[in-house]
């Protein structure tokens, strides 16, 4: 049994910093990517930002220059530091992990259940 648990969320005012961090527990083998993706109401599932094992990271357009994320391999977490933020960064922000498992060949996604960030004006 695997499971991602988000925290960090909350409400911030424009121009504001929130730190969501999401921690991978239970059977994990290794972890291969780690991401956040956000859903705002009405509308799709889109990727904020991720990062592979060894570091390499991406990110969305509107993100770049305001958001970092970062992980800490060794306690199965990853983090998203947000700065500057704006109304549109409103969304439920959901943390996925790509990962093996001890008792399966193959690659397993992992979605948490989100964290909710407000960004007032």
């Amino acid at each position: 049994q695997v499971g991602l648990v988000e925290s960090g969320g909350g409400l911030v005012q424009v121009g504001g910093s929130l730190r969501l961090t999401c921690a991978a527990s239970g059977s994990i083998f290794r972890i291969n990517d780690m991401g956040w993706y956000r859903q705002a109401p009405g509308k799709q599932r889109e990727l904020v930002a991720k990062i592979t094992r060894s570091g390499t990271t991406d990110y969305a357009d509107s993100v770049k220059g305001r958001f970092t994320i970062s992980r800490d391999n060794a306690k199965n977490t990853v983090y998203l530091q947000m700065n500057s933020l704006k109304p549109e960064d409103t969304a439920d922000y959901i943390c996925n992990a790509v990962l093996q498992v001890p008792t399966a060949f193959g690659t397993y996604d992992y979605w948490g259940q989100g964290t909710q960030v407000t960004v007032a004006s």
